[in-house]
């Protein structure tokens, strides 16, 4: 029988464990067609002034069979802001079944979800209710297009 605290180790390290491999499987790095530097798929993230991450090999047509999880973390009381960029196209599809970005409120894939995109017309502006975003871009073996470029910046949480 687990008890109490046995539990919270447990479950604590079930959590730790899920977002080390998503972090891990997502930073894949691979070469450009064009053999020049190499392109990362994925990444946890947590610059204090913001940053801004892409699809791989953006802004030419992103490689097919991929998915990258991307994780922000904003410093305590904080929430984050996410703009992507006008220049962005993700293969069209009903309900973003194929190629598709995917945005959760907190750090995990099964935080609440905030939108699936996908499509030539950029997603809203996302604001997220703490400090983390969990962001999937998820690419089939098939139709590749530009993909993406997403800008991010923390503000004091409300």
């Amino acid at each position: 029988m687990i008890h109490g605290c046995s539990l919270c180790h447990i479950v604590t390290s079930l959590i730790i464990l899920h977002v080390s491999w998503a972090t891990k499987t997502g930073e894949d790095k691979q070469t450009t067609t064009e053999g020049q530097k190499p392109v990362e798929c994925g990444s946890w993230t947590k610059h204090s002034n913001g940053g801004i991450f892409t699809s791989p090999n953006y802004p030419n047509k992103y490689p097919p069979d991929r998915e990258c999880i991307y994780i922000i973390e904003a410093a305590p009381r904080q929430c984050i802001e996410l703009h992507f960029d006008e220049k962005y196209s993700i293969e069209p599809s009903w309900e973003c079944k194929f190629d598709h970005i995917e945005v959760r409120d907190g750090p995990f894939g099964f935080s609440p979800i905030i939108g699936r995109y996908c499509g030539h017309q950029s997603p809203p502006f996302i604001k997220s209710s703490g400090r983390f975003l969990w962001i999937k871009f998820f690419a089939d073996g098939e139709l590749e297009s530009l993909g993406f470029s997403a800008q991010y910046n923390f503000t004091p949480g409300e």
